[in-house]
């Protein structure tokens, strides 16, 4: 799994950058004929791409613009990358998401299928978060996010994450007397390093910290991580030492909760009694009716929802099965009690336990 950002592939003007784009796909392209067999590349690039083309001087701010850039540049960068691999007989694949399409269990299903299916057939997927629709509350926020999801997704033996910095430094790279991280074993490995914001071409929405935070997603979903600059891509693709390497500090898990828990944006919360929390946190059973308190927000049956307790901290976040103006009949009822008045719709949990995940509390 590789992702690439927009500072690596563009000019600073804002356009596409075919030398850089081509040098990518050059060693992508010599990677699979060494024995990486699957790559999946994650692409920023979209928005920066249709920058000049629409006369924007700048990365706009607001979201209606972002989508106009992304629309066209999303085009243009495909092509570029098309032509480019078809020079090496790879043929890619374009696959844009959101993240309502992932926390979603058919969604989920869909895209891990069509992913599973282009590299059946050979091809190279060349995934982006889809600008031209996400609105604030379905867009992943950034793509370092979005490679590590889909990294677990497709079950990545490797995330290769490419910047315009070599690793991640102990202080600004630029500073004198700041050095390379090597390693990563774990959080503790991170205590008092500053951690830079944007990229030197003020081109993408990432930086270090992005990418620190991407790469302990991965790390802790049993996928070891590489971090170093776009320059030195052939080097992390074939193993050798570069940049800075974030061990795994956990196991791989089910697939679709970690996706809930990273790129779900929660339409509302349900408070939940002590009892409640006690059998969802630590019994990880089902939520039902007669355990909740309270609702907030305006939400549909499948939407996320932040589950909290009494003081008001989220403990868990799940997929839940009612309207928000279902469930204040709901409260404190049993489940047999709502089916006798209500119908067998009613006799059924409020969040499933294969749709909920636990938080850090």
């Amino acid at each position: 799994m590789v992702k690439v950002g927009s500072s690596s592939l563009t000019t600073s003007a804002g356009g596409l950058d075919a030398d850089r784009v081509d040098a990518l796909v050059h060693v992508l392209a010599r990677a699979r004929e060494g024995g990486v067999k699957d790559i999946v590349l994650v692409s920023s690039g979209a928005i920066a791409a249709g920058l000049a083309p629409l006369g924007l001087p700048r990365r706009p701010r607001d979201l209606a613009s972002q989508q106009a850039a992304a629309s066209v540049g999303q085009g243009l960068l495909v092509a570029r990358y098309t032509a480019s691999f078809a020079r090496h007989g790879v043929r890619v694949g374009q696959v844009l998401l959101t993240s309502d399409d992932t926390s979603r269990r058919a969604h989920y299903r869909n895209a891990f299928r069509t992913l599973d299916q282009l590299l059946a057939m050979g091809a190279l997927p060349v995934v982006n978060e889809n600008d031209t629709v996400a609105t604030d509350e379905i867009r992943f926020g950034d793509n370092d996010r979005l490679a590590a999801l889909v990294a677990h997704l497709v079950r990545a033996d490797l995330l290769v994450l490419l910047s315009d910095v070599d690793g991640l430094y102990d202080g600004d790279p630029s500073s004198p007397g700041t050095s390379r991280i090597p390693e990563v074993t774990g959080p503790r490995d991170m205590d008092g390093v500053s951690i830079g914001s944007a990229g030197r071409a003020g081109v993408g929405t990432g930086g270090m910290v992005t990418k620190v935070e991407a790469a302990r997603i991965a790390a802790a979903a049993g996928i070891p991580v590489v971090l170093t600059s776009a320059a030195r891509a052939a080097e992390a693709l074939a193993g050798r030492p570069t940049g800075t390497y974030f061990h795994r500090t956990g196991r791989r898990s089910r697939g679709r909760l970690l996706w809930l828990a990273h790129a779900s944006a929660p339409r509302g919360s349900l408070t939940l009694d002590d009892g409640a929390v006690q059998a969802v946190v630590d019994r990880r059973t089902s939520l039902l009716p007669a355990g909740i308190a309270a609702v907030e927000g305006e939400f549909t049956a499948g939407d996320p929802v932040e589950l909290r307790d009494m003081q008001g901290h989220a403990v868990a976040r799940g997929l839940v099965n009612f309207d928000a103006k279902e469930i204040p009949r709901l409260l404190g009822r049993t489940t047999y009690e709502l089916a006798r008045e209500l119908g067998p719709a009613y006799e059924r949990e409020v969040v499933h336990r294969d749709d909920l995940v636990l938080l850090d509390r």
